[in-house]
């Protein structure tokens, strides 16, 4: 079960971070890659680390928040292996400040590259999936879409990936006729560039041992089971669902 070999993948925010890690994770499955980033030499990188797989790796550069670059990504996506299979929407970033002292442009930034990106990327590569009546398309969440938090003030990174939960409903239920799955990953706490300096703080090492069930940060790998199983052929009939992936933050 499981197995990718044939597939092509569509993987944005892949140069570092979960992106990267799903990246290595469908290579091993055998999925062929496109990976997307803005930087491109994070990317080539990448595709060296993968020379030993049996996989074509593709990297474009791409600022998922550019109508343009989206569009011209999936242009050369759908030249050079004529297809989409899968697409895993993983790029983002967020200005974090609260509700009453978030500028409008802190707004803007964390919308546009959180929640519109998926928008563009989904639309650009699911009418290639639409060709072929074939898709599954993974929004990368987060816990925080499902939940309010105290320990720090993030309302649009709330809102945005809030938004990334109801649009995954939204999409599934439009697709659907095109044989088009559409499910997202609402991940816990896991290191990556945005998050490192927060979370080996003692402070927030103490806040996670008391509000997450396992008592622990998510470890590099845990996401990708999820992934591999919503990306596949046996993940047929699972379309608009929410999967965190949190230690059980989301439990309790």
């Amino acid at each position: 079960m499981f197995d990718l070999k044939g597939n092509v993948a569509v993987i944005s925010g892949a140069s570092s971070g979960l992106g990267k890690q799903m990246t290595l994770a469908f290579a091993k499955q055998g999925a062929d890659l496109a990976i997307l980033s803005r930087r491109i030499n994070e990317l080539e990188k990448i595709r060296e680390e993968l020379k030993d797989y049996d996989v074509k790796v593709l990297p474009i550069r791409c600022d998922v928040t550019s109508t343009a670059e989206v569009n011209a990504a999936a242009e050369k996506v759908e030249e050079v292996f004529g297809k989409v299979d899968i697409l895993i929407n993983c790029a983002g970033a967020a200005k974090n400040a609260g509700a009453l002292d978030m500028t409008d442009d802190e707004w803007k930034f964390t919308i546009a590259t959180d929640l519109s990106s998926i928008f563009k990327m989904t639309r650009a590569f699911g009418n290639i999936m639409k060709k072929k009546k074939y898709g599954r398309v993974i929004n990368i969440s987060s816990m925080y879409g499902l939940v309010g938090n105290t320990k720090i003030p993030t309302i649009a990174y709330h809102s945005a990936k809030g938004g990334v939960i109801n649009y995954t409903r939204a999409a599934a239920a439009e697709l659907a006729k095109y044989n088009i799955t559409v499910n997202t990953i609402a991940p816990g706490y896991f290191y990556t560039e945005l998050t490192k300096e927060t979370l080996k703080t003692k402070d927030f090492q103490d806040f996670a041992k008391e509000h997450v069930p396992m008592g622990r940060y998510g470890e590099e790998g845990e996401l990708n089971a999820g992934a591999i199983f919503l990306a596949s052929k046996e993940a047929s009939y699972v379309t608009g669902i929410v999967l965190p992936i949190d230690g059980g933050y989301t439990a309790v």
